[in-house]
């Protein structure tokens, strides 16, 4: 089965995320110097505002950041997780973003995972996401459609570094479940 293309929109990927940071320096040692994104926009904001930098993530995409003067801080378990997946608690409130997901090539992935670790970043053990009970298996096996790890930025962003092992296309091996609804409750 193959992708429904869209046909009200010519979208392209995504041009950009952007996210708040509390140390603009901090966030440019880590995402140019530790993860490799070349710096492509950087400047202030009017009124002394802040700032806005953007960090090419491959394919043309960016992920930017915002600096503000007197931002408040970040609320764990409200704006950013608790934990990272495996580890603990990583439920995070509506309208908020939970983790942002960088796609590599599969060749590529197990040489971030050791990149990572080799540069002291906190990094789970690699989960490779199935359709069992727990959603993640030790082992590669056929069920397997995409490997992932996590870890966190300097201001606790909760990162992932992903590979599909198959291409997910919409059919009924990938569409498993219908949407809730706003009072749908599960049971814990």
């Amino acid at each position: 089965m193959s992708i429904e293309a869209n046909r009200k929109f010519t979208f392209k990927g995504v041009n950009h995320i952007a996210l708040v940071c509390r140390d603009m320096a901090e966030t440019v040692h880590f995402y140019r110097d530790i993860l490799g994104m070349p710096l492509i926009k950087a400047f202030d904001l009017p009124r002394n505002m802040g700032q806005h930098f953007f960090f090419d993530c491959g394919n043309g995409d960016a992920i930017a950041f915002f600096w503000f003067s007197g931002a408040p801080e970040r609320q764990p378990g409200i704006n950013v997780p608790l934990d990272m997946p495996t580890r603990g608690p990583f439920v995070t409130a509506h309208g908020s973003m939970n983790h942002l997901a960088l796609n590599v090539d599969p060749d590529h992935f197990e040489e971030c995972h050791r990149r990572l670790i080799a540069a002291g970043i906190d990094v789970t053990p690699i989960l490779n996401h199935d359709h069992s009970e727990t959603q993640v298996t030790d082992d590669m096996t056929d069920d397997v459609y995409v490997r992932s790890i996590y870890f966190r930025d300097p201001d606790g962003i909760l990162l992932e570094i992903a590979t599909w092992t198959r291409q997910p296309d919409g059919g009924p091996d990938d569409i498993l479940t219908e949407p809730f609804t706003a009072d749908t409750v599960l049971a814990g």
